[in-house]
């Protein structure tokens, strides 16, 4: 299929009802740590996101770093921290060695609005906060992180719907164990490109041959060589990739939808090299 009969469809009647329930979980919390997939800095954020926050304080995390260049993912750092005004820190699931000072800023973050309160005369409480982000960020992966070692959960707080669970991380952290899913609209088909090739979109959204096709175009702009040399082949296709594999169907065609399944594999799985897909 050519390129421009790539669209990207999802259900846009969700998001009002996902918008709706995170703005409830906001209203519980003093500070957000806010998930992005690092290979999309800007892509997997959300444009709006002081709309939907609202004046709540958050942390940027910049999550699955350990697939992308170091040095260009330093640059979006930068780029953030001077566009949001908060901290932006990376993160690798996997591995807890940042664990500490993701929750050194998130006491920071949530300091001002504990200090309200014992102004008003109560007592200090630790900081509530929660970890919102778009689809398949690894939102749930950081609330494992940070709950590893702290598996207390403390159920519902006073005024609170019983449905939403707290996770006490340390003496001055309760975390809410929900994710807050930020929705995305489809307006713009480049971005949903993006998060179709991170699969942050539902697979029942697109095709995985166009999606692969669309990805290999990409990559081979910006990162010719490496990915060349991975799948051991001078053109960047389904079909040289096929055949550079031996996938081959009865009848001696490339069997296309195979490779298409394990090109997009091979990169969300970081296989295929350390890339950032976004542009400053």
């Amino acid at each position: 299929m050519k390129k421009d009969k790539l669209h990207i469809h999802w259900y846009p009647g969700h998001i009002a009802k996902a918008e709706k329930q995170l703005k409830s979980q906001l209203s519980l919390v003093d500070a957000v740590i806010e998930v992005v997939d690092a290979r999309l800095p800007l892509s997997s954020s959300y444009d709006n996101i002081t709309g939907l926050l609202g004046e709540k304080p958050r942390l940027i995390l910049l999550n699955k770093a350990d697939l992308t260049d170091p040095n260009e993912l330093n640059k979006f750092i930068k780029l953030l921290q001077e566009k949001s005004g908060f901290p932006v820190l990376k993160s690798d699931a996997k591995n807890s060695k940042d664990l500490n000072i993701v929750v050194k800023k998130v006491i920071e973050l949530s300091e001002p609005r504990i200090q309200a309160i014992m102004a008003k005369g109560l007592l200090r409480r630790p900081a509530r906060v929660m970890v919102v982000g778009m689809p398949n960020v690894g939102k749930s992966s950081i609330i494992n992180k940070l709950t590893r070692s702290s598996k207390t959960k403390i159920g519902a707080k006073a005024g609170v719907t019983r449905q939403q669970q707290w996770v006490r991380i340390n003496p001055q952290i309760d975390l809410l164990d929900t994710p807050g899913i930020i929705p995305m609209k489809q307006e713009d088909q480049i971005r949903a490109k993006k998060l179709a090739f991170v699969n942050s979109v539902s697979e029942n959204a697109y095709s995985n041959e166009i999606v692969a096709k669309e990805l290999l175009a990409l990559l081979d702009e910006k990162y010719p060589q490496t990915v060349k040399d991975f799948y051991k082949v001078e053109n960047l296709s389904l079909e040289d990739i096929a055949k550079s594999r031996n996938w081959i169907m009865t009848g001696g065609n490339p069997d296309i939808e195979r490779t298409a399944v394990y090109v997009l594999r091979d990169f969300r799985e970081g296989k295929t090299g350390k890339f950032i897909l976004d542009e400053i």
